[in-house]
């Protein structure tokens, strides 16, 4: 029986970079990653950031925010079984992995808003809008 294969190695689509070759030939097809692919969509009020966890729990998902750097990463392992035969090929995924986003400086831990459900990680950014300073009157004296 023959078995195709497209990678050297098992592991080579998990150890590659996804980004490799990006910028060289931007008019051909790229391969994209197949963990933690993510969409980032602008609004008025903030940014959405959409990220595909399939086969990741709640429990192994976190995010952090640390000096303007929001870091998303997930952590996931399979149990081994003893069966009989032996596998031709396995495409479950055991490891961890993440992504940094930089936010800005001025966002806070309390701004930042995220929700997981059925393997899709939501996030939502505020953009921080200045608020204008209020000027104080002054008065002048007027003489006389």
């Amino acid at each position: 029986m023959i078995v195709p294969r497209r990678h050297r190695t098992l592991f080579d689509p998990f150890m590659s970079d996804p980004f490799d070759g990006f910028f060289s030939n931007m008019s051909a097809p790229q391969a994209t990653p197949n963990l933690m692919r993510t969409d980032i969509k602008e609004t008025e009020t903030g940014f959405d950031i959409v990220i595909d966890l399939p086969g990741f729990n709640k429990e192994n998902v976190a995010a952090e925010l640390k000096e303007g750097v929001l870091k998303v990463s997930a952590k996931t392992s399979t149990e081994t079984e003893e069966a009989e035969g032996t596998y031709l090929r396995r495409e479950r995924f055991t490891g961890q992995c993440s992504r940094q986003f930089y936010v800005g400086d001025d966002i806070e831990e309390a701004d930042v808003k995220a929700k997981f459900d059925n393997g899709t990680l939501q996030i939502f950014v505020p953009k921080k809008v200045e608020q204008p300073k209020l000027e104080e009157p002054r008065t002048i004296n007027i003489e006389g």
